[in-house]
């Protein structure tokens, strides 16, 4: 077979190929060098496991079902969807007090039903929580669970753990943008490859 001969052929078959292989052989190698999705959880739960030893917190969460939240959480996850990842819908509080201890707020979490300011005044006059949530017309739970959540957007304590947390979800961030890149890096070569060969054997 000449040379030409053999260049229309491989053309032919990779045009009826969709460039599959010249796309799908450099992402292999991506996927072994960027960490995957798994590994990121890992290093999370590594955090997580100084939190909980460091008894910073308690929760009856794991290392791993912490950073499982983590990672669902930043993509966008809500408690209800995280709780049914982690196995069981009815850890949908537990993922909530959770979630906002490691300062991971929604918007949601400081819609309050009552004003801040007045709540403030009320505990800081001594009346009991009870007392408080009267005045205030919301039940004693719905008090503690926004208390909850001021309460630990103001102690630092847990800060530079968060640091770390988020250092490693940016770094994720920065993979899934070389992956994407490379992706696109990949399908021009292969287009570039095919229009090379065109011109050669016309």
């Amino acid at each position: 077979m000449t040379e030409d001969k053999r260049k229309a052929h491989l053309l032919k078959l990779f045009s009826s190929m969709s460039g599959k292989t010249k796309i799908v052989e450099p992402m292999k190698n991506i996927h072994g060098t960027l960490r995957d999705s798994d590994a990121i959880e890992r290093e999370v739960a590594l955090v997580m496991r100084e939190i909980t030893e460091q008894g910073i917190f308690k929760t009856s969460l794991k290392p791993i079902q912490l950073a499982k939240l983590v990672t669902s959480f930043y993509a966008g996850k809500n408690d209800t969807e995280i709780a049914r990842e982690l196995g069981d819908e009815k850890l949908s509080k537990t993922v909530a007090r959770a979630r906002v201890r490691l300062k991971l707020f929604r918007d949601l979490d400081f819609r309050m039903p009552f004003d801040k300011e007045q709540m403030e005044a009320l505990i800081e006059s001594g009346k009991t929580m009870k007392e408080v949530s009267e005045e205030l017309g919301v039940s004693p739970s719905t008090l503690r669970e926004y208390r909850h959540v001021i309460e630990e957007q103001e102690d630092p304590t847990i800060d530079p753990y968060i640091d770390r947390i988020r250092d490693v979800m940016e770094d994720r961030d920065l993979s899934e943008q070389m992956t994407r890149s490379a992706t696109a890096d990949s399908l021009g070569e292969s287009i570039d490859i095919t229009e090379a060969e065109l011109i050669d054997v016309t």
